[in-house]
């Protein structure tokens, strides 16, 4: 009878605490977990299969299968080269649209003496899930200013050549006026071909290469921090979410048929408000964002993909963005011809860090400070909350 009664309260207790544990249980129907475990997890990519390749800010990269398991063993780990901290690390992932014939892919990295190193590595010839970390070509090194703004992302565009998105070299404000001098790297979006042996050479069709006065490898200007920006892979549209300062966060949208040399403003302008105006270039022309908020509990925009998944989905041809401070997610579309944005959700303590998106078009959000990948549920009952 006793042992009855302990057995009664047991299950009464159980009962309990697990009731206690569903009401504090978030459910977010519009995220679905996919992977956990990975360690300040900063770029998503694939490769034209099933897997997605996650980097770890660190200097690893995971290979996450199709059921959302996490390799024991990194695909590639280079946390011996990286400085990391901050803003530092292992910052991106690319891989090369023809990869399956060469195995080369690159990657963006905060190097020795807070450099900012574009390297190409080649996989193992004999392990497709393991990279060589010996065959490291530096394509391109630049020593940054400072230790933040650095942008990180780089992404083959549709033309086949590598896009890089470089900060405006750190501090605040831009003290160096980086983003508007022709000059420097810094604050700018380079487009490269890299399939010139060991180096690479800048597309004739680059706007600045015949200059004298311009760096050849800018496609576009006037960047603060592109803290994610990709292609749409059915129209070829670039997107770019940038950071801003202390009030506004701007999203560009550079059109496929664009020649480059689009200038988005800063330091003169932050977001579409007047920044540093007396600093403007008689002459300049500036390209403003299609789309913009304001500084509140939202401090720090995480750019995303347009998604070209399912077009069964409600979200086909929307484009996703986050907000590292907030913890929300918003899709950006199209309405009667005025961009308008919608509420995706509302993900306490993820401090999502970047998205990513499949070999299939379903897109992906990983939180830094959980680890853990998300597939973006692309047929949603409601709201998260």
């Amino acid at each position: 009878m006793k042992y009855q009664r302990i057995k009664y309260l047991f299950v009464i207790l159980t009962l309990f605490m697990l009731t206690t544990s569903c009401k504090k249980t978030k459910i977010y129907p519009n995220l679905i977990p996919f992977a956990t475990g990975i360690e300040q997890p900063v770029s998503i990519a694939n490769a034209g299969d099933s897997r997605l390749f996650v980097v770890g800010q660190l200097g690893s990269v995971y290979i996450v299968d199709s059921s959302g398991n996490v390799m024991d063993s990194p695909f590639l780990d280079i946390h011996e080269r990286v400085v990391y901290g901050g803003e530092r690390g292992l910052l991106g992932l690319a891989f090369h649209p023809n990869y399956r014939q060469n195995g080369y892919f690159f990657v963006n990295y905060i190097g020795e003496n807070d450099s900012t190193h574009i390297s190409r590595f080649s996989v193992s010839r004999d392990n497709p899930n393991h990279a060589d970390p010996s065959s490291e070509v530096k394509l391109l090194t630049l020593k940054q200013p400072f230790e933040n703004h650095n942008g990180g992302n780089l992404i083959f565009g549709p033309d086949g050549d590598l896009y890089i998105g470089l900060g405006d070299g750190g501090s605040a404000g831009d003290p160096g006026n980086r983003a508007q001098n022709l000059m420097e790297y810094f604050g700018k979006m380079l487009r490269i071909n890299v399939d010139s042996g060991n180096s690479y050479r800048i597309p004739a069709s680059n706007p600045f290469v015949h200059s004298l006065n311009a760096r050849g490898e800018i496609w576009a200007l006037g960047l603060r921090n592109p803290w994610r920006f990709s292609f749409d892979r059915l129209t070829g549209d670039l997107w770019i979410a940038d950071v801003g300062q202390n009030e506004i966060e701007e999203i560009d949208c550079q059109p496929a048929s664009s020649k480059g040399g689009e200038n988005y403003g800063w330091r003169i302008y932050e977001g579409n408000k007047s920044y540093k105006p007396e600093k403007a270039k008689e002459g300049s022309n500036f390209v403003f964002p299609v789309y913009t908020y304001p500084h509140g509990p939202e401090c720090s925009i995480t750019g995303g993909f347009v998604y070209r998944g399912s077009d069964k989905s409600p979200y086909y041809g929307h484009y996703f963005f986050a907000d590292y401070c907030s913890d929300k997610i918003w899709t950006l579309y199209k309405q009667n011809g005025v961009w308008a944005s919608e509420e995706f959700g509302h993900y306490d303590g993820n401090h999502f860090s970047t998205f990513g998106e499949d070999s299939k078009g379903r897109l992906y959000v990983a939180g830094l400070t959980t680890g853990t990948i998300y597939r973006i549920n692309d047929l949603p009952t409601g709201p998260g909350k």
